[in-house]
């Protein structure tokens, strides 16, 4: 479902968005490369509180994962004119997607930051400055990493939620976007985050990052 409009924003920021398989080490990437940089961090919690400070309902981004709308609700809003807003219920999905795309056009223009995941490469597809990363591993090593950060208690648990995720955020995103998830035609760039440390992982994507921006950017300065 493409229901996005085209966005030029007139800001020269770098904003790095990092989309990744469940396990594969997104966040924490994530937070070196904005550390390294200089620039602000945002996930889902990040943002919910930021989309607060700017005025808009943090449930925008706190009661709603990277999940596919339901059919079954879908249905019921169409045929029986089912309403919801954050004062009843909670936000149609459609209507969430679009509150959670306008949090994330704004808090671009805060200043140059790195995002993870909510489809913000698709979102912010036409600012001049946008890095959009695919961070990828095989199964086994993000087994190992998700028993590892105790999110799931053995191997078993750990493959069966790591493939979960990945369904539920192809889903949401394919939905959303009209695009396909993972596919490297869809990012600048798309890294094996098992290859290397992340440390590692994070000076490639600064270094591919500031490369691309200062293509883009004339005056070569980064706004922080």
């Amino acid at each position: 479902m493409n229901t996005q409009e085209s966005y030029h924003p007139a800001s020269g920021n770098l904003v790095i968005v990092i989309g990744r398989q469940f396990g594969s080490g997104g966040r924490s990437i994530g937070k070196l490369v904005a550390a390294k940089l200089g620039i602000s961090y945002y996930d889902k919690e990040l943002l919910s509180q930021v989309a607060e400070n700017l005025g808009m309902a943090p449930e925008i981004f706190a009661a709603a994962d990277e999940k596919k709308p339901s059919p079954f609700r879908s249905l019921l809003q169409g045929v029986y004119g089912i309403a919801d807003n954050f004062h009843n219920t909670s936000m149609c999905e459609e209507n969430l997607y679009e509150e959670q795309s306008t949090a994330i056009r704004k808090i671009s223009e805060l200043g140059s930051c790195v995002i993870v995941g909510r489809t913000a490469d698709y979102v912010l597809r036409d600012i001049p400055g946008l890095v959009s990363i695919f961070l990828h591993a095989p199964i086994s090593h993000r087994v190992r990493k998700i028993v590892e950060r105790k999110d799931s208690a053995s191997p078993q648990e750990a493959e069966e939620l790591a493939r979960k995720r990945d369904r539920d955020r192809e889903s949401y995103y394919n939905y959303f976007t009209g695009r396909f998830w993972g596919k490297a035609s869809n990012y600048h760039l798309s890294l094996d985050a098992s290859a290397i440390s992340h440390d590692m992982t994070a000076d490639i994507i600064i270094s591919f990052a500031l490369a691309k921006y200062h293509g883009c950017n004339s005056a070569g300065n980064l706004q922080k």
